[in-house]
């Protein structure tokens, strides 16, 4: 028996189970608060105004799970275990394919459909690349789950919809037993200190090195990563909720998965799919905010007119135009936006906006094969980047810099790029943040700017830090 023929036919139908009102960012959180610790399942969260932060949604109840490693894929159900070589977007869109029912959009943008992540070491079987960071993780590359009860939360109207699917011969994947855990979040022992896997010197040695390939020709453009690392005993929620109330944005996930969490505040979409229409876009291109209203205005200009930033973010919004041109339509790709600036609580940045028709009949699968690991956060061109990221850069990412998100049985995806992303395995939390680094980058500048973009994290953890050693 094959994976796809294993679960062909059972999805029969949904319900809608249940309205809410007037519904609000922290109610709905609320309502998810429960659902997270009871099974296995998966939110997607938006914050802020902007125009891709419109839905929040939560899925639960899994009756099927698929990951992969490598081309082996493990189809996972409440009855055990499946294995099967395949390649996973061919398992992916096979899955699809399986399951899905003959029922109409009830509510958008999801009405069914599978929920998870794509890990960045997903190249090693889209492309032939080298693998000599080591992966002391040993997680999934790839890991989607169908569920059986899902919440899609519309910011704009206030209304909330929960919808059960109605399955036949499939049960919901029961979780183990978990004993509880304080609400306390860092350890306060010597082994709770923040460690990265580079120094400052590696890291700047790293940067330096990246400059002269650039000068050699190998390249335009790195994206380079260094990953920390803590001791972590805490409710994984609690931590991720706080930094969502730190500094929202539109494309947060937290997912709790056998052996791991996944705790993601990203605000980089990867691909967005309505119909025919497909969608991404890319953020190069980081300032600090400023502390008084007149430094915050000088890091905005001076962000908005530094050559490097434009130039980083021109390359970029070139590699995915093409990306893209392998599954879309001939001259259907437009820039929509350029230079796009978007404001966080800790840091500015650019952002533009690429669509393009898709050809006819095209699947999820030839989508991500056309298109991942994103450009934003690899570097141009995409596979020499990539060998030169595997060089230099000491352990796999996993989920960082990977996608996380959903993808419908109605022609729908939204898949966010994982940067500001945790993992939680083995009561350990690590934690990875980059930049693009080009010719004009400075090395000192490099290294500062991943720091900034893990402050809202590294103030997080140390706040409790200090309320356990009280």
């Amino acid at each position: 028996m094959v994976l796809d023929d294993m679960v062909r036919g059972t999805v029969r139908g949904v319900r809608l189970a249940k309205v809410f009102h007037q519904e609000t960012d922290a109610s709905f959180l609320e309502k998810v608060a429960p659902l997270m610790r009871t099974s296995y399942g998966a939110v997607l969260l938006s914050g802020t105004d902007l125009d891709c932060a419109r839905h929040s949604m939560v899925f639960w109840n899994p009756v099927l799970m698929m990951s992969s490693k490598g081309q082996r894929v493990t189809l996972t159900t409440a009855e055990g275990h499946l294995i099967e070589e395949r390649h996973p977007l061919e398992a992916l869109d096979r899955l699809l394919d399986a399951t899905r029912p003959h029922f109409p959009m009830l509510v958008e943008p999801f009405s069914g459909g599978l929920v998870g992540y794509l890990a960045y070491e997903l190249k090693n079987v889209l492309e032939m690349l080298p693998q000599t960071a080591a992966d002391d993780l040993e997680l999934p590359e790839s890991l989607f789950f169908l569920p059986q009860d899902f919440m899609v939360f519309d910011r704009l109207t206030g209304e909330t919809l929960h919808l059960t699917l109605k399955t036949t011969a499939l049960a919901p994947i029961p979780r183990p037993a978990m004993p509880a855990v304080a609400h306390r979040l860092v350890s306060s022992g010597e082994d709770g200190d923040l460690h990265s896997d580079f120094s400052r010197n590696e890291y700047l040695n790293a940067v330096a090195r990246i400059r002269r390939y650039i000068q050699n020709g190998d390249v335009y453009q790195v994206n380079l990563s260094q990953r920390f690392s803590a001791s972590f005993h805490g409710d994984p929620w609690i931590l991720w909720t706080q930094l969502f109330h730190r500094n929202p944005a539109p494309f947060y996930a937290y997912l709790h998965l056998p052996h791991h969490h996944i705790l993601c505040t990203s605000m980089e979409r990867f691909l967005c799919r309505r119909g025919d229409t497909l969608e991404t876009r890319p953020i190069k291109g980081t300032r600090p905010r400023g502390a008084r209203a007149d430094e915050d205005g000088a890091m905005r200009e001076d962000l908005c007119t530094n050559p490097k930033d434009d130039a980083e973010l021109s390359m970029i919004v070139d590699l995915l135009r093409n990306d893209l041109g392998r599954v879309c339509q001939p001259r259907s790709i437009v820039v929509a936006e350029h230079k796009r600036l978007e404001g966080y609580a800790n840091v500015w940045h650019l952002v533009s906006i690429i669509t393009g028709k898709l050809q006819p009949g095209v699947s999820a699968g030839q989508i991500f094969r056309a298109t991942f690991p994103g450009g934003s956060v690899t570097g141009c061109p995409k596979i020499r980047a990539m060998e030169i990221i595997d060089e230099l850069e000491h352990h796999v990412r996993h989920v960082y810099t990977g996608s996380i998100g959903y993808v419908g049985w109605h022609d729908t995806m939204d898949m966010n790029i994982a940067i500001r992303t945790a993992i939680l395995k083995d009561s350990r939390l690590y934690f990875a943040v980059g930049g693009g680094v080009v010719f004009d980058s400075e090395e000192s500048a490099e290294y500062e700017e991943t720091l900034h973009k893990g402050r809202t994290l590294f103030q997080a953890m140390a706040q409790h830090q200090e309320e356990v050693c009280r």
